[in-house]
């Protein structure tokens, strides 16, 4: 059984993880960090071929690994980012010229968000503007 969030009153000890990396299953590697660098204005801050990573800069994390499978991707994803852009529309036309799509998951005219895909079809949104 996995236990749930401590009582109301309880106090928390300290953390004992700290969130280093996202892991990114990927056909090619070394073009998917360089277009997720050029989404988030990361850099590459380690190459190898099986395994690229990007982040802010060397001492910044979390960053984002990206390394080979040989399988494409099958299914919608379970995880995925939101970007949150100063302006939607400017930055969904930005990632339309890197080399993302537009893509359909089922969602309404209603949405505020805009539903892309990078390079190798991994879904991704676009929010509106939001507070950070």
């Amino acid at each position: 059984m996995v236990p749930g969030p401590p009582a109301v009153g309880l106090t928390c000890r300290a953390v004992g993880s700290r969130w280093y990396t996202v892991v990114v299953d990927a056909a090619n590697p070394a073009l998917m960090a360089r277009f997720w660098a050029a989404v988030l204005d990361y850099q590459i801050v380690f190459e190898q071929p099986d395994e690229v990573v990007i982040a802010k800069d060397r001492e910044t994390y979390p960053g984002i690994i990206f390394v080979p499978v040989p399988e494409a991707k099958a299914v919608k994803n379970r995880l995925h980012i939101d970007l949150n852009p100063d302006n939607q529309e400017a930055e969904v036309a930005r990632l339309l010229g890197l080399g993302a799509k537009r893509v359909d998951v089922g969602q309404t005219d209603e949405v505020t968000w805009v539903v892309m895909a990078d390079p190798e079809g991994n879904e991704f949104c676009v929010l509106t503007p939001r507070e950070q």
